[in-house]
């Protein structure tokens, strides 16, 4: 079967249609079959664009030689032959992989707003992520002085935190898997809520 989908009985009907020598008898059989077809997917049935799709799966699993009718424009084999166009992959380059192309973004974004609070907000912010995703990256002990110097080269100089800013801790970034709790509440003991006897 080309189209395995709709199953072995579509495919016999469709075959069984292509020897029908009637034109009309042909396109009764042929919106027959793309009624049965719809029932694969119902809630798509009045889709136009669905719709479509199943007309040009029908000449498709006809081997394009069913001559019926159809409300849309007849598919070409060749149509189906022609390769996709290549895709073209960003060419960008991220400085410091480990913080991440979102990152270096958002620093250009801060480096545009005029000096005062929300800026100096935004900044920490930014470098909270920056400590984060560093962690995430080397999981390893990290000073806030290489973050503070990692913001400064990475928006040449624009944005700078004072040396007494104190960045959030790890542990306060690593959030620990609370504990299971039956649904009455409570952490999960023993049914005789004591601990398990070993043998």
């Amino acid at each position: 079967m080309l189209i395995s989908e709709y199953g072995r009985h579509v495919q016999k009907m469709i075959q069984h249609a292509m020897t029908l020598k009637d034109r009309d008898e042909r396109n009764k059989a042929a919106k027959a079959i793309i009624g049965v077809m719809g029932q694969v997917n119902p809630h798509l049935r009045d889709v136009y664009d669905f719709r479509h799709k199943l007309w040009d799966h029908l000449f498709i699993m006809s081997g394009f030689q069913l001559d019926v009718d159809s409300p849309f424009p007849i598919p070409s084999p060749q149509s189906f032959i022609t390769k996709p166009e290549m895709i073209n992959y960003p060419s960008y380059k991220v400085r410091f992989r480990h913080y991440g192309k979102i990152t270096e973004s958002l620093i250009n974004v801060a480096c545009e707003y005029s000096e005062g609070t929300e800026k100096k907000e935004l900044t920490n912010l930014i470098a909270n992520q920056m400590k984060k995703s560093y962690l995430l990256w080397n999981n390893k002990s990290i000073t806030d002085d290489i973050i503070f110097s990692d913001l400064k080269k990475i928006s040449q100089g624009k944005l700078e935190l004072s040396p007494d800013t104190v960045l959030s801790q790890p542990n306060e970034m690593v959030l620990k898997p609370a504990a299971k709790e039956f649904k009455g509440g409570g952490k999960r003991k023993n049914q005789r809520g004591g601990q398990r006897k070993r043998y």
